[in-house]
């Protein structure tokens, strides 16, 4: 009895070790601490942590220099923890900040390769996204990054091994009486946060309020994840900033960290530091020994400076007119009226990048006419007379299911396309990554028929045969009424009817590529037949035509699932969830199979657009088809196993660039004509 109640006791001095609480509190931070610094970030001489000053483009960090055991084992349950923290961000052009601010739990206090600007010191382009970063972060962001899909330019967001935050919120607080007063992060006050996680419930509670306000009862932002499989056993608490082309100055007054206890030690705010004015007063004497002289200077040299701006700017602004243009009539726009519309093509009117260039809304001055600046570069002079030419004559088409292309310009190697803006963005957005509004199918189908529409038309019904070659989801975009309009002709080329296409370089996106175009490099109607069969399998299915599955780094192919479920009779399941369940099943299962005879590896067996456009207005009737006949000994079309050919293609194309470090739903093959 005796060694029982031995153990007892020595088992339960065990679990108090390893669930020991841990704290600590800064009030201010001595110049000697255990805080870890690196980058751009350092110790005030007044006691204040500023991560990041003036410097552009910079990275700064801050890490408690311990590490903190958030499990009892390696595989165990994360403990419950809390912090705290006051903050201020001083921009150094008012209302124009750098990049925001973020609270960190990562697995050591160096982030490697951790890059600027919107990465906020976190990650880079390779690293975002990828579930072994192992890092816990809440954003307190200021700029709006659409490749992240941020709500806007002053919020904050849970953040876990990606800066596109798994939830975010207007940056704001709830007072005693239930009302959301809004907060501005670059207002260069203090504000103070309150970050808690509950162990057994999975809890993250975040909240924030001005400087003296007790903390507030109903959570700024809140969600349940078990952050198991992300916090290690071992890990480090700190801060990250960076700045990007727009610095600003970021800092840390007080901070408390607990694990195993209910809530941070509070913050004597008292005893922090005081923040210092951006622009502080100077003496008297300083200003006589050192300003007067100072200004003298500037107005000798200010005639000189202006001048110097005004060159500058007609340099900026300078263009250049080769005789074959003056051929193209009124297609040529002024870069000068662009890049008013477009305020200088900032970041925060970015619609979109990919590997063909960024797209930048924009406003006529003159017509008050909402236009999307397509930027891309283009080396060969002599591919460029051709380039332009073939997009000018293109954009003589007229078509309701057409996004208008407007004009052109171009500068020092620089081609810019304009095209009407569609109000309602591209269709992607409203498919993949949990989209806030989605399509019910009556909507999706009246996409699908006007984007079939518009692929007619570029097919057969205009003077050329003009072939798209980059016919996706992304590049399909909704008008303000919902209205399917095909867009981007970046990549598109024309040839006589009758004709023959030549062969060219092989461009467009992995997944909607058809077999024969990456052996030959010949582009026709029918490489564009089976993008737009790889389109109509993600509009009903709500998936992209390759996926990773991170879990096991496996090749998700769309054509092949799709396949597979009406292999096994269950065709109907391969329909997005988010669609609802009021559809019409025979009409949906017919559109199903069009998209899985048009991705067929054998581009005889595809359709035309004529006979696809037939199919989905009810002219034509499909004929009954089986798996075994487009896969299986030629029972309609002669060709032996349709779609195994394609996934060995895939799979190897897939498989060389996920081990490259790309992004696979981006990838482009080679880019230029």
């Amino acid at each position: 009895m005796f060694f029982k109640l031995l153990t007892i006791l020595f088992f339960n001095l065990l679990m108090k070790s390893s669930s020991e609480t841990l704290n600590f509190t800064y009030n201010g931070f001595p110049q000697r601490s255990d805080i870890s610094i690196q980058g751009i970030a350092t110790v005030t001489p007044n006691g204040l942590l500023r991560l990041t000053n003036t410097t552009v483009q910079q990275t700064g960090h801050a890490f408690y220099d311990k590490s903190i055991r958030f499990k009892n084992s390696p595989n165990g349950r994360v403990s419950s923890f809390s912090t705290t923290f006051v903050f201020a961000i001083h921009p150094r052009i008012p209302r124009l900040s750098g990049h925001g601010i973020a609270f960190v739990i990562a697995p050591n206090t160096r982030l490697p390769y951790a890059a600027p600007s919107q990465y906020m010191g976190l990650f880079n382009i390779t690293s975002n996204g990828n579930y072994t970063n192992h890092v816990f972060a809440i954003e307190l962001d200021t700029i709006r990054s659409t490749e992240f899909n941020d709500i806007n330019d002053n919020h904050v967001g849970i953040d876990i091994n990606s800066l596109t935050s798994v939830k975010s919120s207007v940056a704001g607080w709830w007072d005693k009486e239930g009302q959301f007063n809004n907060l501005t992060l670059i207002g260069s006050k203090p504000m103070q946060v309150w970050i808690d996680y509950n162990g057994p419930t999975h809890t993250i509670n975040v909240m924030m309020a001005p400087l003296n306000e007790e903390k507030p009862k109903k959570p700024l932002v809140a969600i349940v994840r078990d952050l198991s499989s992300v916090i290690l056993q071992d890990m480090f608490v700190g801060f990250s900033s960076a700045t990007g082309s727009v610095s600003a100055e970021h800092y840390v007054l007080g901070w408390s960290f607990a694990i195993n206890r209910r809530e941070a030690p509070p913050l004597d705010l008292s005893k922090l530091p005081k923040l210092l004015p951006p622009f502080h007063p100077t003496r008297i004497s300083y200003f006589c020994k050192f300003g007067i002289p100072s200004i003298s200077i500037v107005l000798i040299f200010s005639s000189i400076v202006l001048v110097c701006f005004i060159a500058r700017r007609r340099r900026m602004f300078a263009e250049e007119l080769d005789d074959w243009e003056t051929a193209l009539g009124k297609n040529r726009l002024r870069f000068k009226d662009l890049y008013y519309a477009t305020r200088g093509f900032k970041e925060k009117d970015l619609l979109g990048s990919g590997g063909f260039g960024r797209v930048y809304k924009g406003v006529m001055l003159e017509t008050n006419l909402e236009i999307a600046v397509k930027k891309v570069s283009h080396d060969s002079r002599q591919g460029l007379k051709e380039f332009v030419s073939e997009i000018v004559s293109i954009g003589r088409m007229s078509h309701p299911n057409l996004v208008p292309l407007l004009g052109y310009c171009r500068r020092r190697g620089e081609l810019l396309l304009v095209y009407e803006y569609m109000p309602n963005g591209s269709l992607d957005k409203y498919l993949y990554n949990t989209p806030e509004v989605t399509l019910n199918w009556k909507q999706r189908s009246k996409v699908i028929l006007d984007v079939a529409s518009g692929l007619f038309y570029l097919h057969e019904d205009w003077e050329q045969v003009v072939i798209h070659r980059d016919v996706k989801a992304s590049n399909v975009l909704l008008d303000g009424e919902l209205n399917g309009r095909l867009g981007d002709f970046g990549l598109a080329r024309s040839y006589d009817h009758g004709a023959d296409p030549q062969t060219t370089n092989v461009v467009g996106t992995l997944g909607y590529l058809a077999p024969e175009h990456t052996r030959t490099g010949r582009a026709t109607t029918a490489t564009d037949v089976f993008a737009f069969g790889a389109f109509l399998l993600e509009v009903v299915c709500g998936r992209r035509p390759i996926e990773i599955q991170h879990e096991s780094d496996e090749v998700f192919l769309l054509l092949d699932w799709v396949f597979g479920l009406w292999n096994r009779g269950n065709i109907l399941d391969a329909v997005d969830p988010n669609m609802g369940s009021e559809y019409n099943q025979k009409e949906v299962e017919m559109i199903l199979k069009v998209g899985l005879l048009c991705s067929h590896s054998d581009p005889r067996a595809r359709p035309s657009m004529r006979q696809v456009l037939n199919y989905l207005r009810g002219d034509a009737k499909l004929s009954d088809l089986s798996p075994l006949d487009l896969s299986r000994n030629g029972v309609m079309f002669g060709v032996q196993d349709g779609f195994s050919e394609l996934r060995k293609l895939y799979a190897s194309s897939v498989s060389k660039r996920f081990t490259s470090g790309s992004s696979i739903a981006d990838s482009l093959l080679s880019g230029g004509r």
